[in-house]
């Protein structure tokens, strides 16, 4: 189940093919990501959600097709500064205060210390910022990895898996900001295999053994599942691609 392509995309995929290990990893993925919306990734493990995002951010060797990512081929040097990407493993220096951290990705895209305090404010750690990364609550530590990723203002924010290990509050404080980054113009592609997070998103990507099941907001993939929930949805849409 797909719309058709929206007017203005900020990711526009076609016939992307990827293979990991001699493994097809990828078969065949058509994706567009509307600007200015909170688009949800969703699947099992394994199912291809990370390499897509790999794709996405140009650090994914594909076997054919296109990505387009604001306008420009995934990977080209003028996308470093305007994609935020936020890896499942921590890219950050425990060793480090989260503010040494900001300041060294904030260096790398001409961001001052001015920048710095602000992301820290925004992300919720001005109070710790001064701490050791490897003293801080793992909520506090996928905060400081988010802050990395958006010290230099981005457009596009690309996060793989960043709620995983959580507790509720924490998954809920970062959805909250996640939401407010949307509200401020930007495009926020996440990815999870919490499927109740399904709720937070505008528009919703169904992914299975690296094909795509469905592409559309809750509300319709609900109605088109006949499903209250997005667990039932998922379920009753990868039988009906399997028959």
């Amino acid at each position: 189940m797909r719309n058709s392509a929206p007017e203005r995309a900020a990711i526009s995929i076609r016939a992307l093919h990827v293979i990991r290990g001699g493994n097809e990893v990828l078969p065949h993925i058509d994706l567009d990501v509307p600007y200015g919306q909170i688009v949800g990734l969703l699947g099992p493990s394994g199912g291809g959600k990370t390499t897509l995002m790999r794709a996405i951010v140009g650090a994914q060797i594909v076997a054919g097709g296109s990505v387009e990512v604001l306008g420009h081929p995934a990977g080209s040097p003028v996308l470093r500064s305007r994609i935020g990407y936020v890896t499942q493993a921590p890219s950050i220096y425990p060793d480090l205060t989260a503010r040494e951290n900001l300041a060294y990705f904030a260096k790398t895209m001409g961001v001052g210390a001015d920048g710095v305090a602000t992301t820290l404010h925004h992300i919720g750690l001005a109070d710790v910022a001064d701490r050791p990364v490897s003293t801080l609550s793992g909520g506090q530590e996928s905060r400081v990895s988010l802050g990395a990723a958006l010290v230099g203002d981005p457009e596009l924010l690309v996060l793989d898996e960043p709620t995983v290990g959580l507790d509720p509050a924490l998954r809920r404080d970062l959805w909250k900001l996640f939401h407010e980054l949307r509200d401020s113009g930007k495009t926020v592609l996440v990815s999870s295999h919490v499927m109740d997070e399904a709720t937070r998103c505008d528009r919703l990507v169904f992914v299975r053994d690296g094909g795509i099941l469905a592409d559309d907001t809750y509300e319709n993939i609900l109605a088109d599942s006949g499903t209250d929930n997005a667990d039932a949805a998922f379920l009753v849409l990868a039988e009906r691609n399997a028959a």
